[in-house]
C-alpha cells in the first residue's frame, strides 16, 4: 500500500497519541543521509541526528527538531547530548500490511512492516514507527 496525500485528521482510524522518550542528539555538521529502519534520511547541516531509546536512528529537520525536543538539564539547547520529547499530540493509525509513505513532499520514501504506525505531525509531515517501539513510547490521549 502507498500513502499519498493522506490526512490522518480525516481518517477514522486514527487517533492523537504523545511521545514519552529520552533520545541522544548530535547535530550534523555537514549534509549527509543516514539509514533509518524505515528507510533513507537525508539532512542538511545543523539538523538534527537522533538516536532513540531502543537504538534506532533518524534525523529530524532543525526547525522541526527544536519546536518538538528540548535539552535534559544542564544541556543548552544546540548542544548534542540527551533531549526529551516535548508532549505534543501526534495522529498515529496502525496499518496492517506493508506500506510506503514520503516523508514530506519531495522527501525520502519510508517502508512501513504489517503493524507498524503510521504518523503524522502535521498535514504533510510523516513518520513510520514500528509497532513495538510504539506500544513501548506512546500513549494515547
Amino acid at each position: 500500500m502507498r500513502f499519498s496525500g493522506i490526512d490522518l485528521r480525516e481518517d477514522e482510524g486514527a487517533a492523537a497519541f504523545v511521545k514519552r522518550e529520552s533520545v541522544v542528539v548530535v547535530f550534523a555538521r555537514a549534509d549527509g543521509e543516514l539509514l533509518s529502519r524505515e528507510g533513507p534520511n537525508r539532512y542538511a547541516a545543523g539538523d538534527a541526528l537522533v538516536t532513540g531509546s531502543g537504538g534506532d536512528v533518524w534525523s529530524v529537520s532543525r526547525g522541526r527538531f527544536d519546536a518538538r525536543y528540548e535539552p535534559i538539564a544542564p544541556l543548552r539547547p544546540g548542544q548534542d547530548g540527551p533531549h526529551r520529547n516535548k508532549p505534543l499530540p501526534v495522529l498515529a493509525r496502525q496499518v496492517f500490511e506493508p506500506f510506503t509513505v514520503m516523508r514530506r513532499a519531495g522527501g525520502d520514501e519510508l517502508q512501513g512492516k504489517a503493524g507498524d504506525w503510521l504518523l503524522q505531525y502535521a498535514p504533510g509531515d510523516y513518520g513510520i514507527v514500528d509497532q513495538e517501539k510504539f506500544a513501548r513510547v506512546y500513549r494515547r490521549l
